[in-house]
């Protein structure tokens, strides 16, 4: 009799240069539970330690949810209380990404599911797709949704954190939530193509503009730019920072080396 082997709860596949970093959970709506809260953080760790992936695109199986968040029955069952810091990852806050993310989000992304489309550094967003901070509707906390009154306008925010209700694709690409919205049938080449034209470029000069990005949320302006100018002198000093004008002096694609 031949064994039947269970698929894992979070699939990781590279397409070129493209990491791919699925949940494979739809009958349970992509909901976090314990497998694949584990699978995610070894699918991060991989990515981090892939030099061939140069981005990495979080997903969900089938069209009904990106993820639903938490896995209440077995939170019920663990009588969990207040969540560890390690509970689910959060990009640069409790495991460290310095390549791009983008999260591709096929259905609707709830409680630890706005999380994880809140912590990727993008998002494409299937036109069906909704978000929603469902946890004032089940009595559990929110304490991730911190940064997003930085991602979208405040009054935005507050609405979402103490409603719960969903806002559309539409309007999460309204208020910069989301930077495309597409049909269904289209997320996937879209969010591979967007992950392609970034790693196409000079690797240390994409995850230097990462860096960037992040520095007006955490400090002043004038800390800002000195704090810039740190990030982008080892870019400016790299070899892929002479390859590129000797490349279109050349007339021909460049060799980047990351270094």
């Amino acid at each position: 009799m031949t064994a039947v082997v269970a698929p894992p709860a979070v699939s990781y596949a590279l397409v070129d240069g493209v990491a791919w970093l699925t949940i494979q959970r739809p009958e349970a709506r992509n909901c976090l539970s314990r497998a694949v809260r584990e699978g995610l953080f070894d699918g991060v760790r991989r990515f981090n330690d892939d030099d061939a992936a140069q981005v990495l695109v979080l997903t969900g199986s089938g069209e009904r949810a990106f993820c639903a968040g938490g896995d209440l029955k077995e939170m019920a069952a663990d009588r969990l209380e207040v969540p560890p810091i390690d509970f689910v990852p959060q990009f640069n806050r409790n495991i460290e990404v310095t390549k791009p993310t983008i999260a591709a989000v096929n259905g609707a992304a709830l409680a630890g599911g706005f999380l994880l489309a809140q912590t990727c550094d993008l998002v494409v967003a299937a036109d069906h797709a909704t978000f929603a901070i469902s946890e004032v509707r089940v009595g559990r906390g929110a304490p991730w949704a911190a940064p997003l009154p930085g991602l979208i306008p405040p009054r935005v925010a507050m609405e979402m954190l103490l409603t719960g209700a969903p806002i559309t694709a539409a309007r999460g690409y309204e208020v910069g939530l989301v930077n495309h919205v597409v049909p269904m049938e289209r997320l996937q080449e879209t969010a591979q193509e967007l992950a392609r034209r970034i790693a196409a470029n000079a690797p240390l000069s994409v995850r230097a503009g990462k860096r960037t990005v992040r520095l007006i949320a955490e400090m002043g302006l004038t800390e800002a730019f000195a704090a810039a100018e740190e990030i982008w002198e080892p870019v400016y000093r790299s070899r892929d920072a002479q390859e590129g004008p000797a490349a279109f002096r050349d007339k021909r694609a460049p060799r980047w080396e990351g270094r």
